[in-house]
């Protein structure tokens, strides 16, 4: 069925392919805390072994959101492993860095998500698509948030 929501086929498209990028970027992301989670080790396993739960775990919600508002746009929302790794601007972690690199690998992975979001907010506002512009707002407070958290954890 045709999609008559406000936003013409060209924006959907448009701001489709910005949230396309922001999901790829989350997932990595998500999959990197995950990683993290398993594998830290020293002094501060406790905390960051916590941390990097309830950051993966948030992370995991966020992905869904995503994807479901590209598919309410009426786009299909990227879901492989591929479609990620073309689109992210994350790169992912192959090996088990220091508990310092990954707190610093997290916080550049953070960072990374808020500047995605920020580019698809221009093309969302411009169509006047409040649904995504409030989806993106929420989604940078979170990753803003959450780099300034990790940063205090190291100097």
């Amino acid at each position: 069925m045709k999609i008559d929501i406000g936003i013409d086929d060209k924006s959907r498209k448009d701001i489709s392919a910005g949230l396309s990028r922001l999901l790829a970027d989350t997932y990595t992301l998500y999959l990197k805390t995950h990683n993290f989670h398993w594998n830290v080790t020293g002094p501060m396993f406790n905390t960051l072994h916590l941390m990097f739960e309830e950051q993966y775990t948030e992370l995991a919600l966020a992905v869904d959101q995503i994807a479901e508002r590209i598919r309410a746009l009426g786009e299909p929302a990227p879901g492989s492993y591929k479609q990620y790794a073309a689109l992210s601007s994350i790169d992912e972690e192959t090996s088990v860095p220091s508990a310092e690199d990954m707190i610093r690998q997290l916080v550049a992975g953070q960072e990374a998500v808020v500047r995605t979001a920020r580019s698809v907010f221009p093309v969302a506002e411009e169509a006047g698509d409040e649904p995504t512009a409030d989806l993106l707002t929420q989604r940078m407070q979170v990753h803003e948030k959450t780099a300034w958290m990790l940063r205090a954890l190291v100097s």
